[in-house]
């Protein structure tokens, strides 16, 4: 194989997923509605209550909407990322990932291919919703930050969708993805820093404190917050790309073609 038949395929199947993102339509507004509603909604009733202090990378005092943006950022990745495994799941059987494994390029370069097509979509969600939070709700980090805060975004979204396709390549009846999701999702959102500062869970109770540190979302969390306001959180972001390692050898090693025959004949 050369390396044109390498970029091939990932063109290939970046066109494929920004396709059925341009066919989605609806999907992209419904993945904007809910962080949006906490940002303007629960926002306004959480501001009087929770008040956050100085705290890095900020310089003075912030806002509670300043705050929690950067975690609704990782909120519209963790959903996209778990949607994305969801019709990874169905595109197995189903679609164009049972055509694509059919592919001779090695299976690790095409999934990892995937999961940087799925990635990229909600990389571009995330930046809608970073300007309607500038222009809608006065959110302003520097404008330097948005192009500073790419690369985690990435790699946010490479973990969280590492994360999906190790629990897709386990999900035995498809009917059951959607509640394991919701064990996943809710914990790994509300149990990190997305929505309260650290030290506020670590007054209220030590032992959730210790829980969100061991969260990798907290840490990819913080890496966006961090790089959103040209600064370098070098702890974060080496244990989000250590557990995008780990998640990514996982998911790609357990990876098992036969499990999909199994799949279908059930749902058959």
């Amino acid at each position: 194989m050369t390396p044109r038949d390498y970029w091939y395929c990932f063109v290939g199947v970046q066109k494929r997923e920004w396709l059925r993102f341009w066919q989605q339509r609806t999907r992209f507004a419904s993945a904007l509605v809910r962080p949006l509603l906490w940002l303007v909604v629960f926002a306004a009733g959480f501001r009087m209550v929770l008040g956050v202090s100085i705290i890095p990378p900020y310089v003075t005092y912030i806002t509670y909407e300043t705050y929690i943006v950067p975690g609704l950022c990782g909120m519209i990745i963790l959903f996209n990322s778990m949607q994305g495994a969801l019709s990874m799941v169905y595109d197995r059987e189903l679609g164009s990932m049972r055509v694509l494994l059919t592919s001779p390029l090695p299976r690790p370069f095409l999934l990892l291919t995937k999961l940087l097509a799925m990635g990229s979509v909600s990389v571009a969600q995330v930046y809608v919703f970073l300007l309607i939070a500038r222009w809608g709700v006065g959110v302003r980090p520097p404008l330097e930050g948005y192009l500073a805060v790419l690369p985690a975004l990435l790699l946010a979204s490479l973990m969280l969708g590492a994360l999906g396709l190790l629990i897709a390549t386990w999900i035995k009846q498809l009917e059951n993805f959607a509640g394991v999701m919701n064990f996943v999702i809710f914990p790994m959102f509300f149990l990190s820093s997305a929505l309260y500062p650290l030290w506020r869970m670590q007054e209220a109770s030590p032992w959730i404190y210790q829980l969100c540190l061991l969260n990798p979302f907290t840490h990819a969390v913080e890496t966006l917050r961090f790089a959103l306001y040209l600064q370098w959180n070098g702890e974060a972001a080496t244990i989000t790309l250590a557990t995008t390692l780990v998640l990514a050898t996982l998911a790609i090693g357990g990876f098992r073609p036969q499990r999909t025959r199994l799949l279908g004949m059930r749902i058959n």
